[in-house]
């Protein structure tokens, strides 16, 4: 691929600008509105990933799975 003028980069940023994408909402992969956590939980999350190599989302995912199994029981 090659390099982008700085003419093609103007065209380009004032057509977007001009006609943003459309989304489509129902096809959103987040579909919960975002919540706050404290540092407390952003510290833990933010260690855990990088010893698990796992997102964030994914940690927090088998947390409430775990406590869903635990209250199953």
């Amino acid at each position: 691929m090659g390099t982008m003028t700085e003419e093609e980069a103007f065209a380009l940023d004032e057509y977007y600008t001009k006609n943003p994408p459309k989304v489509d909402p129902a096809k959103a992969r987040i579909r919960i509105p975002m919540v706050r956590i404290d540092n407390t939980t952003a510290e833990y999350l933010a260690e855990e990933a990088k010893t698990t190599h796992k997102k964030p989302e994914e940690i927090i995912g088998s947390l409430v799975r775990e406590q869903i199994a635990h209250s199953a029981t």
